[in-house]
């Protein structure tokens, strides 16, 4: 039989093999209307994989392909999920724990995908606590080396002074090698009762640093220890008013943020089991 008694064979979908056009992915993420996503084309404002998208046909594969607009990154991955707990005192930052202590599976319940802390909270701290089943995300956030700037705010036993602020961030020797705060101030301060007993302060500290009880430990090491202490930001990311022990969705933006942070460079040395950060 003669191969031109065959017809030429028709493709099932015009997204593929070569992908699907970056306007219908990106507005299937949000982003925009085709025909806006389209200026955005025109105007230099995408990227695909580090580079400006110039050509109005571009197709992508969503599923390995990265995608920003104006510098931040857009979700294509709609299976993956991203939420902000904050954790309250007494809950242990694990999904089981071996001696039947409260833990984080009460804050995952709600939620049809599996999801897995990001980092940890000692059981005494409180705040912000990244929740998500984006294992890469995870690993490159919570890797000490990565040095993902968190903010605390600490109540201490004591009068803080100027001088002790300085200290904190002009650095400190501790057993396991020396460390200094990135910013510190001193939000508050109460002298107590006559003679100075009873004198508390409230110190924000901000670090990037995943040390064991890093924050304990440091202001334990100038005079003032922890009485009481809490997380209230993670990278871009900021508690605002979410109450104790609730949870809520990242907002688009802030997924943006969060992943833009995410795809610089990762150490090279990194591997799963070094990541540590318990405050």
């Amino acid at each position: 039989m003669n191969d031109n008694q065959f017809p030429t064979p028709t493709p099932v979908s015009g997204d593929a093999p070569e992908g699907i056009r970056l306007q219908k992915v990106l507005s299937a993420a949000g982003v925009a209307s085709r025909r806006v996503v389209e200026q955005y084309i025109v105007e230099g404002r995408i990227r695909v994989n580090g580079k400006v998208v110039e050509e109005l046909g571009r197709r992508i594969d969503p599923e390995t392909d990265l995608v920003d607009v104006d510098g931040v990154a857009v979700q294509l991955d709609v299976s993956k999920r991203y939420v902000m707990l904050n954790k309250p005192t007494g809950v242990v930052s694990t999904m089981s724990d071996e001696n039947g202590r409260p833990d984080l599976r009460q804050f995952t319940d709600d939620w049809e995908e599996r999801l897995y802390n990001v980092g940890r909270l000692d059981a005494e701290t409180s705040g912000l606590l990244i929740l998500t089943n984006d294992g890469d995300l995870a690993h490159v956030l919570a890797h000490p080396s990565f040095g993902v700037t968190k903010v605390y705010i600490a109540k201490v036993e004591g009068t803080v002074t100027a001088q002790v602020i300085a200290q904190l961030t002009k650095g400190i020797e501790l057993d396991d090698g020396p460390i200094k705060a990135d910013k510190a101030r001193l939000l508050d301060s109460s002298k107590g009762t006559v003679g100075g007993r009873g004198a508390s302060s409230l110190v924000e500290l901000t670090l990037h640093s995943g040390r064991n009880r890093i924050v304990r430990r440091m202001l334990a090491a100038v005079g003032h220890p922890v009485t009481e202490l809490v997380r209230r930001q993670f990278g871009p990311l900021h508690l605002g008013t979410l109450p104790a022990g609730k949870t809520r969705e990242l907002t688009k933006i802030e997924r943006g943020a969060l992943l833009t942070l995410s795809r610089h460079d990762s150490p090279a040395d990194a591997t799963p089991g070094d990541a540590q950060e318990n405050q």
